[in-house]
C-alpha cells in the first residue's frame, strides 16, 4: 500500500544511481499493477510501464495511439501506487505540442514515475516495431524536450528521448537527432528499432558519453543481444517491453483451451496455485498488517 513505500522523490534518486552504477540495468515490462509487482518480486531494480501491453491490456487493441496523456498517466499512478520500484514510462509522442507537453510532465511526475520517455512520431503514433511511422521535424521534437525539461519540479525526474527516424530517414538521421535531443537537455537517448549488431554498434559508437536506452522488444526488429555485449556497448538501461504480456497472453489461452476441452479446468489447478498463495502475492499480508495497526483499541 501507498504508506509502505517510499517516496517518488526516493526512487527517482535511487534510478539515477542505478543509472549511474556502469552496469545495464534491466527494466521488464509491466502493462498493469498486478504484473509490477511480479517484476518487483523477481527481484528487479526497476520497472517499465509499457504503452504496447498498456493500451493491449486496458483496450485489447493495438498500440496505435489510442490511449491519451490523461489515461496512461492514471495507469502509470496505478503501477507506481503497487510497487516500491522505480518506474520508467511511456508518454508516447507527449500528446501534443510543447505546451501539452508540459501538462503531461506535471501529470506523470504527480502519477509517482522516476523517468518517461518521449518519441518524435507524428500522432497517432504506433509502436516503434511495427512498419508505416512519421516522424516530426528534429526542430519540434527538441522543443518538446526543451518543454518536458523545464516542466519537472524534480530534477531527478528523468526525461528520455526516444527517436524512430532510423526506420524513416535511416541510421545517420536518427543518430543526428539524438545528439540534438541532448543538446535540448534530455538524460538520456533511446534510439529505436536499429535492425542490425552493426547499427546498434553504430549507435553505441556515434553516442558515446551518453546515457542510452536500448529496447529489447522480444519479436522485434532489434536482434537478441546478450546482456554482455550490451554492457561492452555501454547502453545504461535495457528495457524488455513485452515479455510480461506474452508470457501471460500465452498462459491464459492455453487455460482456455484446457477449460473449453475438458469442461473444467481440474487438469490445470496444480498449475495456477489457488486462492491463498494469489491472496498473498498480491499483499494481503501487507493489509493485515495496516488492519492490526488501525485496530480499534477501545474506550480507556
Amino acid at each position: 500500500m501507498g504508506d509502505l513505500l517510499s517516496k517518488p522523490g526516493d526512487r527517482r534518486a535511487r534510478l539515477r544511481a542505478l543509472l549511474d552504477s556502469g552496469e545495464p540495468l534491466l527494466a521488464p515490462g509491466a502493462y498493469d499493477a498486478l504484473s509490477a509487482r511480479l517484476v518487483e518480486q523477481a527481484g528487479f531494480g526497476a520497472v517499465y510501464m509499457t504503452g504496447f501491453g498498456s493500451t493491449a491490456g486496458l483496450l485489447g487493441r493495438p498500440d496505435v495511439g489510442l490511449l491519451g496523456g490523461a489515461e496512461m498517466a492514471a495507469h502509470a499512478a496505478r503501477l507506481a501506487d503497487a510497487v516500491d520500484l522505480p518506474l520508467i514510462a511511456d508518454a508516447d509522442t507527449g500528446y501534443g505540442n510543447p505546451v501539452n507537453v508540459i501538462r503531461t510532465v506535471r501529470d506523470y511526475e504527480r502519477a509517482g514515475v522516476a523517468a518517461l520517455h518521449m518519441e518524435d512520431q507524428v500522432m497517432p503514433k504506433r509502436c516503434g516495431h511495427m512498419s508505416g511511422k512519421q516522424v516530426v521535424p528534429a526542430g519540434e521534437m527538441a522543443a518538446k524536450i526543451r518543454a518536458a525539461v523545464d516542466a519537472r519540479s524534480d530534477p531527478d525526474l528523468l526525461i528520455i528521448a526516444r527517436t524512430d527516424a532510423a526506420a524513416v530517414d535511416g541510421l545517420d538521421a536518427a543518430v543526428d537527432r539524438a545528439k540534438r535531443f541532448a543538446d535540448a537537455g534530455a538524460d538520456l537517448l533511446f534510439v529505436e528499432a536499429p535492425t542490425s549488431e552493426a547499427h546498434i554498434e553504430q549507435v553505441a559508437s556515434a553516442l558515446q558519453g551518453h546515457k542510452l536506452v536500448f529496447n529489447w522488444a522480444e519479436g522485434g526488429r532489434t536482434p537478441p543481444l546478450s546482456l554482455e555485449r550490451l554492457a561492452e556497448l555501454g547502453f545504461a538501461l535495457v528495457l524488455f517491453p513485452i515479455g510480461t504480456l506474452l508470457a501471460a497472453t500465452a498462459a491464459m489461452g492455453e487455460f482456455l483451451r484446457v477449460l473449453r476441452a475438458d469442461g473444467t479446468p481440474a487438469a490445470m489447478l496444480d498449475r495456477l496455485g489457488g486462492v491463498d498463495p494469489f491472496a498473498e502475492l498480491v499483499g494481503l499480508g501487507e493489509i493485515r498488517e495496516l488492519e492490526e495497526r488501525y485496530r480499534d483499541q477501545g474506550t480507556a
